[in-house]
């Protein structure tokens, strides 16, 4: 998966730049056909800002979430991402047994 990190207000550190991935490696570990991810890490006053847009096979996933603490931010938004992503999951998944399994009983 490639990752792309921006911040706006705000200097990308290799520490910031470090956690983003490997946090990132938990969303792509419970699905692999991840295609690229844009993080956006940003400061308005008080607030730190971490947001996200993944490209997945057919869809696209946005998450944000604002907190005191970039870490928070950056923990809370890949949470959100998480569950996103196997919710797309589960969407993509057929559910339904094949015809195959079923055998016709004649009574």
């Amino acid at each position: 998966m490639k990752i792309d990190i921006t911040g706006h207000h705000i200097d990308v550190t290799d520490s910031l730049r470090e956690y983003v991935n490997d946090k990132m490696d938990r969303v792509e570990r419970h699905f692999d056909l991840v295609n690229s991810a844009h993080v956006i890490l940003s400061v308005e006053k008080n607030r730190q800002k971490a947001e996200a847009t993944l490209s997945l096979k057919g869809n696209k996933v946005f998450a944000e979430s604002v907190d005191e603490d970039m870490y928070a931010a950056i923990d809370n938004l890949v949470d959100k991402l998480d569950r996103q992503v196997k919710k797309h999951k589960e969407k993509i998944t057929n559910h339904h047994k094949s015809d195959a399994n079923f055998k016709y009983q004649e009574q």
